[in-house]
């Protein structure tokens, strides 16, 4: 189930612990999205219109595309 006012732009949304879908750098032309879990926010400002930067617990960086309901 998603929220579609979620969608990753805002940094007050992302927290910590949640489940997101990322868009690796390496895959911005295809959209492909990778799932995990948020490990660490590395965007600095409150928001960005491509998405926030995280890093997963994997190791994977990448703009959050979609805030997952746990």
């Amino acid at each position: 189930m998603e929220n579609n006012n979620l969608d990753g732009r805002k940094k007050k949304d992302i927290k910590i612990g949640q489940y997101v879908e990322i868009v690796e750098k390496r895959n911005q032309q295809s959209g492909e999205t990778t799932e995990g879990q948020v490990r660490r926010i590395l965007t600095k400002s409150s928001q960005h219109p491509h998405g926030i930067k995280v890093m997963l617990t994997t190791g994977e960086v990448g703009r959050v595309a979609k805030i997952l309901e746990d």
